[in-house]
């Protein structure tokens, strides 16, 4: 998928407010590190990942999200009557209806004749609800689209931790469940626009995304439960991301070593290392935020770019991928020139 007019206008990031240390979950670890034989502070060590954000409790993902669309339309002063579509790609929800968008429409003050909608896709839906805006702004349907997301991590995080931390947790359950423990929150938004319209924005090219449903299994989340086969989802992933970011270069007629930036969903220090050997870039050229943020799940790749916009890591003109692999087995790369 190519497209020819369309630009990322904006975009902001809305980070939640209450640290909390990998230290601090290990520290509550402790027996149970001790009963099943594993060393202290394995969390911490086997991830990466130092530290993750919560909300407040009664932060609902909807008022996450429509902070950052706040933030982003105060911050431009936009005319809010100009937003043809909004779409929400949260995987946390308020309710199973009505939707995240509905409330965040509300929020913010859109226009009724404002398309709105949920999208979901694990961990690639903002890449989605990008490609989705893209393709109506191409068509000519809309001139602007916006697309939320607001992840709340608190209820998993604090659910498996009391299960891995009860007397009954056997080596298994530890297993399979210690990675939901590096899930954070946060919430982003992103403007998208006619290039013929933008003159200061950033071209959004497009991409390319290849399924591997067959392990469909290997990554599955409820409330307050998330299951992982870590080894696997890793495997499978890496060797996916390989052949997507294949197919894109072609798309793009980019190499890795003319990339400028790798703005990529983050889950550990290992996925991220395993990612940069397979699409033979350098480490250096990926915006790290999963040590201090954790794994933001759909939120991950436009946080990192947006992080990576006001470190003022970002030059006019640098060639940027977007890319990730949802749970499902799903994997996207997607292009911007900034």
């Amino acid at each position: 998928m190519r497209f020819e007019n369309v630009s990322i206008h904006s975009l902001a990031h809305f980070d939640a407010p209450m640290r909390v240390t990998s230290q601090e979950i290990d520290s509550a670890l402790t027996d149970t590190y001790q009963r099943l034989g594993m060393p202290a502070g394995l969390l911490e060590s086997l991830t990466g990942v130092r530290a993750r954000r919560f909300w407040q409790e009664e932060t609902q993902p909807s008022d996450a999200a429509a902070l950052a669309g706040h933030a982003l339309l105060e911050q431009q002063n936009f005319d809010r009557s100009r937003i043809g579509a909004l779409i929400s790609t949260s995987v946390c929800r308020d309710y199973v209806e009505p939707s995240v968008a509905c409330f965040v429409h509300n929020r913010l003050g859109l226009s009724e004749t404002c398309l709105n909608l949920d999208l979901s896709n694990a961990c690639l839906g903002f890449v989605d609800g990008m490609q989705l805006v893209g393709n109506m702004i191409e068509r000519g349907q809309i001139d602007y689209g916006l697309i939320v997301d607001g992840e709340s991590s608190r209820r998993v995080v604090e659910s498996t931790l009391a299960r891995l931390s009860a007397a009954d947790c056997d080596a298994e359950m530890f297993r399979q469940q210690i990675a939901t423990l590096t899930v954070g929150s946060g919430a982003v938004a992103m403007l998208l626009g006619r290039s013929d319209i933008c003159p200061d924005g950033h071209q959004f090219l497009g991409g390319v995304s290849l399924a591997a449903t067959e392990h469909n299994q290997l990554c599955r989340g409820q409330l307050d439960v998330g299951i992982t086969d870590t080894q696997n989802l890793l495997k499978y992933g890496v060797d996916l991301a390989s052949r997507t970011w294949a197919r894109a270069q072609l798309e793009l007629g980019w190499e890795s070593d003319s990339v400028d930036m790798f703005a990529l969903h983050q889950v550990s220090h290992l996925h991220c290392q395993e990612l940069s050997r397979a699409l033979r870039f350098p480490l250096e050229r990926a915006f790290l935020v999963y040590p201090e943020f954790g794994n933001v799940g759909p939120a991950s790749i436009p946080l990192v770019l947006s992080h990576a916009n006001q470190n003022e890591r970002l030059n006019p003109g640098d060639r940027v991928v977007l890319g990730g692999i949802g749970s499902g087995l799903n994997c996207t790369a997607a292009g911007v020139i900034w």
